[in-house]
């Protein structure tokens, strides 16, 4: 005869969950090859060389270690090896720059060319430097006009027409202005540590100590500073708000 069948049924266990799939390690170039472009490296290298004669000229015209104190020239030789290794990569062909870096040289540029047109090359301005320093002439113009206007409209140009939209993210806008930052404090340091009186002891009007006071310039730090960030996040947001300006044709297939 057979045994009762007890009342007391043990628990079962609970049915576990599928596995979550794991993403994939293969890289997107595996099965998406880029192909060559010639015409954006051709572009870049233009870029990169315009910009490091700029550069070139400015510290063979003047005091080299005052030259390489200015904004402008620093953001530009960024500028030129940040173009060259693009171009070299649309040549390869190779997957491009990260956009944080894309995303700051071309920040950096755009400020160096607002801050000369708007404040020190403007009559306007209270900053102007129209009153203190004669017109560039010669070879000095030319470099000023590289460095501060053909420099900065081909970095924007080569941004919205040579790169795709939606790379820069709005958490690297406070990472971008680290910069900035650091370069206003060598700014100041670097007019404490000449003696009163030195030609150019600060490099900027807006950033004289001797004339305007440690507050006063604090202050203007701080404006130009919340004008910079506002500058960045607008330019994030542009820069995934504008269409795909280029099309390519991808060479599919996996390689084994």
């Amino acid at each position: 005869m057979p045994a009762p069948i007890s009342r007391d049924i043990p628990d079962l266990p609970a049915i576990p969950p599928p596995p979550a799939l794991k993403p994939s390690p293969v890289p997107a170039t595996a099965v998406v090859t880029p192909v060559c472009r010639p015409a954006a490296a051709a572009f870049r290298l233009l870029v990169a060389l315009a910009a490091a004669g700029g550069v070139t000229l400015e510290l063979l015209l003047g005091d080299p270690s005052r030259a390489l104190s200015h904004f402008t020239i620093q953001s530009n030789m960024l500028l030129a090896l940040v173009m060259a290794l693009s171009a070299r990569r649309a040549w390869t062909p190779g997957r491009p720059l990260p956009g944080a870096v894309q995303g700051a040289t071309l920040l950096y540029v755009v400020i160096a060319a607002l801050v000369h047109h708007l404040l020190l090359a403007n009559e306007a301005s209270p900053f102007s430097l129209a009153g203190e320093t004669a017109a560039p002439t010669g070879l000095a113009a030319l470099s000023d006009a590289v460095l501060h206007t053909v420099t900065p409209i081909a970095a924007v140009l080569d941004w919205l027409l040579l790169t795709s939209p939606g790379r820069m993210r709005f958490r690297q806008t406070g990472i971008w202005l680290l910069y900035p930052m650091a370069y206003l404090a060598f700014c100041l340091t670097r007019g404490e540590l000449l003696p009163p009186g030195t030609p150019d002891r600060y490099l900027y009007p807006f950033l004289d100590v001797g004339q305007d006071g440690f507050k006063r310039v604090l202050g203007n730090a701080l404006v130009l500073g919340l004008a910079f960030y506002a500058l960045a996040v607008l330019l994030v947001a542009a820069d995934h708000a504008r269409p795909q300006p280029i099309r390519h044709r991808w060479k599919t297939g996996f390689r084994l």
